[in-house]
């Protein structure tokens, strides 16, 4: 996977054949013309060499999730948009969701985007892990995770925004691997990732679905290996405001659902070990203080703050409970052999 963007775009590769289950049953999956067809003869379409993973008797969170399944059930591409991007280009796609996809403080990018702006990942180097990212739409955290020398893969509803995800990569000369899945139901072989990263997405799921999905993740690590999780806290200013903007009342569809400390310590706790809250941001859910220079002063001037008090937080572990952002850093727990 490490030469990922040399192989034929219209091929599935091996390699990630090789990872990629049954999400049903578990079961290996094996190539049959365009589908991809496990021992219980559960079938899903390959489409441009990308798994459609997901299944189609659950109702999907987004309606991205619906629109891929109705492209794997007739296998008819013809309707996705076609783009030819060129060395300095930016793929439209990106361009044009950069506002969905990052958030508001880059509502101003859209449609006038330069570079692509691909953040800091604090996760340590590594010689070779696979890394998943959970929702990784146009891929920015695969790319930075494939920069720090892990071998990236990520699941995402959308197969537009994974088409775009495999054009960027391809564009950037990065190796990285994506499939049409769900969260809920991720098609990983177990204990199969060095590391899971996950960044504004789960916050987008009831409660309900968002537990579903952290026992997957807990699934599909390594003993001892760990996730990193971006989740919202229910106290942050800037939280606090679209509560009160919606009346306190719970999220609906792809709205935000927030989370307390304790909630998030219990939920990841019932799974994974070594559970610690730390903080990623205040005054929004966003924004990179690697971007900094993409927006005007005034966001700016936020994002510095934001980034003051994160560094703050290391000594003064309360801010946490006042932060907009925070990441859920939990480690898989290792069975009596791994010890």
């Amino acid at each position: 996977m490490r030469n990922a963007v040399a192989h034929n775009p219209e091929e599935l590769s091996q390699e990630l054949l090789d990872l990629i289950v049954c999400p049903r049953d578990k079961g290996p999956l094996a190539r049959r013309d365009d589908f991809l067809i496990c021992p219980q003869q559960h079938q899903y379409r390959v489409v441009e060499g990308v798994p459609i993973l997901l299944l189609a008797e659950t109702a999907q969170p987004h309606i991205e999730g619906t629109r891929s399944l109705q492209v794997a059930a007739t296998g008819d591409a013809s309707r996705l948009a076609r783009f030819k991007i060129g060395p300095g280009d930016i793929d439209p796609f990106v361009r044009n969701a950069i506002g969905a996809t990052n958030g508001s403080f880059y509502q101003h990018l859209v449609g006038n985007l330069r570079e692509y702006p691909i953040p800091d990942l604090r996760m340590a180097a590594s010689d070779g892990g696979l890394f998943l990212e959970v929702g990784s739409n146009w891929g920015r955290w695969c790319i930075a995770a494939a920069r720090l020398g892990y071998r990236a893969i990520g699941i995402d509803p959308s197969l537009k925004a994974v088409r775009a995800a495999r054009r960027v990569a391809a564009q950037l000369g990065v190796g990285a691997e994506y499939v049409v899945g769900d969260a809920r139901y991720l098609p990983f072989r177990e204990g199969t990732f060095e590391k899971v990263f996950s960044y504004s997405v789960l916050q987008h799921l009831p409660k309900q679905d968002a537990a579903l999905a952290i026992a997957e993740i807990n699934r599909v690590l390594r003993p001892g290996e760990e996730c990193l999780v971006q989740m919202p806290n229910v106290l942050g200013m800037r939280c606090l405001y679209h509560q009160i903007r919606r009346g306190f009342r719970e999220g609906r569809e792809f709205e935000v659902r927030y989370w307390t400390i304790p909630e998030l310590k219990r939920e990841f706790g019932k799974h994974l070990s070594s559970t610690q809250i730390l903080v990623d941001g205040f005054f929004s859910l966003n924004p990179q203080i690697s971007d900094v220079r993409l927006m005007p002063w005034r966001y700016g001037a936020l994002i510095y703050a934001s980034e003051g008090l994160r560094r703050m937080s290391a000594a003064i572990p309360a801010l946490k409970y006042a932060a907009d952002s925070v990441y859920v850093r939990a480690v898989k727990k290792k069975s009596g052999a791994d010890r």
